[in-house]
């Protein structure tokens, strides 16, 4: 190996990500140990100064010790954080620490030790980073100028592909949309949706003569029906079938919530986060700002630009009462979901949202009756 790549360095903004990526090349070098006791790994995650001194203390008696019977070592500093734009990582201590750690590594002889080291997250601007790579085998997972969602999409299309499968329209999406930023509940809901879409179909066609080389597909039904809304939290089943329209959907779905323990306040506040939502559609929609496309509510990044700047200080922080924080796709597909109701409607609903609200206070002990009352004034 040449000596200016003397070490491996694996960094991102994602750390499930990293430290997934780092385990597997980590197992290959153990291979070319001596043997199970020429491998170490030192934990890098430092929440001051001191800390990181200590790590890299750790690290470093690691790396110079000499194996019993020879061979080879392999030295793995793991969950490093210190590389960060933090306040420790700023750190006047910090950065001679990260001297010294680099005088270290450029000692390396990765024919005795190899070293592994990976980071997340990491301010690539600073000196220690750009040193790496230069002289590291630098792997960077999500690269610059990937949006976070397209760096997610990434990672779950990798996903379904080592389980063998694909996604089917809208599929991805509607994931994206319900796991949010969680890397690793995204990567195990692929893994789920996966295993549910590769299970034959027991029919009496199909019994003892299952296709096993069948496309594996993960349909946009399969993640309605198998993955919660993590990312919003309002994805309730009474919501959805308040705002299709159904009214016998809504009773049974307030029934089967309140069965299982259920209160009428996280109800509501989906209520309203959905309706405020759909008000901000309707009136961009009524306005002509905005049209609904294959690929969700187009015209949107525009009318951020024109808009967002009204919200302020709020500008930039996702929630229901700022639209342009939300998915494009995900919107389109709560207007296309049902028939987007007028304006003045949803203004009534959002005005009963609130009386129900009251009336659950007065009559706490009745949330399910006052639930049913709702549905059946805004939906009969």
């Amino acid at each position: 190996m040449p000596a200016a790549r003397r070490f491996l360095f694996i960094c991102g903004q994602d750390d499930f990500l990293v430290t997934r990526a780092a385990k597997e090349r980590f197992d290959e070098l153990a291979r070319t140990a001596a043997d199970e006791f020429s491998t170490e790994i030192i934990d890098g995650y430092a929440g001051n100064v001191a800390e990181v001194g200590s790590a890299i203390a750790r690290f470093r008696e690691a790396v110079l010790t000499v194996p019993l019977f020879g061979g080879r070592r392999v030295v793995w500093l793991k969950d490093v954080n210190f590389l960060a734009d933090t306040v420790t990582g700023r750190a006047e201590g910090t950065l001679n620490l990260l001297s010294d750690l680099q005088e270290l590594l450029g000692s390396v002889e990765p024919e005795e030790t190899a070293v592994l080291i990976t980071a997340a997250p990491v301010d690539r601007r600073r000196s220690f980073p750009k040193w790496c790579e230069k002289n590291a085998d630098f792997i960077l997972l999500g690269g610059e100028g990937e949006s976070a969602g397209e760096a997610l999409a990434a990672v779950a299309r990798e996903e379904a592909k080592e389980q063998g499968a694909s996604f089917g329209p809208g599929a991805l999406e509607l994931l994206l949309a319900r796991a949010g930023s969680n890397t690793r509940l995204l990567v195990e809901e692929v893994r789920k949706l996966a295993t549910y879409a590769s299970r034959p179909v027991a029919t009496v066609a199909t019994v003892g003569n299952a296709d096993s080389d069948a496309p594996v597909v993960i349909e946009e039904s399969h993640v309605s029906a198998l993955t919660p809304n993590a990312a919003e939290g309002d994805f309730f089943e009474a919501a959805e079938a308040f705002f299709s329209g159904d009214l016998q959907w809504t009773l049974s779905a307030l029934r089967r919530h309140f069965f299982t323990g259920g209160s009428a306040r996280p109800v509501i506040s989906a209520f309203q986060n959905r309706n405020r939502l759909l008000m901000q559609v309707r009136a961009l929609i009524d306005a002509g700002q905005v049209t609904v496309g294959a690929r969700g509510l187009e015209g949107l990044p525009r009318v951020a630009a024109r808009f967002s700047e009204r919200l302020g200080e709020a500008a930039g922080e996702k929630s229901s009462f700022n639209l342009f924080t939300q998915n494009a796709w995900y919107l389109g597909k709560l207007v296309t979901g049902a028939k987007l109701p007028p304006l003045r409607r949803l203004i009534d609903n959002q005005h009963a949202f609130v009386a129900a609200f009251e009336e659950c206070v007065r009559r706490p002990d009745e949330e399910e009756a006052v639930l049913r009352d709702l549905a059946v004034n805004c939906l009969a």
